[in-house]
């Protein structure tokens, strides 16, 4: 534990990085599997994703399985300025800043 690391993380971010993080490892995420993963309510989860994530030139794209249009799920496609390397190694802390429990590994 890097509690000096901690104290810089902005939480913003690292909610930007643990929602990227998870769209990639998790199967098929869709909302309600990222809301229940983060306990995040579906408006913010939604944010991160439509705008917070672009910001960063981060790409996701939606892949529509079923007839609603809330049936399918979300496919990481760039990192963009994040390093996804580096939000592996911390994830521990980045989850710890934001009080959430770390995902199981991978």
């Amino acid at each position: 534990m890097n509690p000096e690391l901690e104290k810089q993380l902005n939480p913003t971010i690292c909610r930007r990085m643990l929602i990227a993080h998870l769209i990639e490892t998790m199967p098929k995420p869709n909302n309600p599997a990222l809301e229940e993963a983060t306990g995040w309510p579906r408006r913010t989860v939604q944010d991160i994703i439509a705008k917070g994530l672009p910001g960063h030139g981060t790409r996701v794209e939606f892949v529509q399985q079923g007839v609603r249009n809330n049936d399918g799920y979300y496919v990481l496609k760039d990192w963009g300025s994040f390093d996804r390397q580096w939000v592996r190694e911390q994830l521990p802390a980045i989850c710890r800043v934001l009080g959430v429990s770390s995902p199981a590994p991978e």
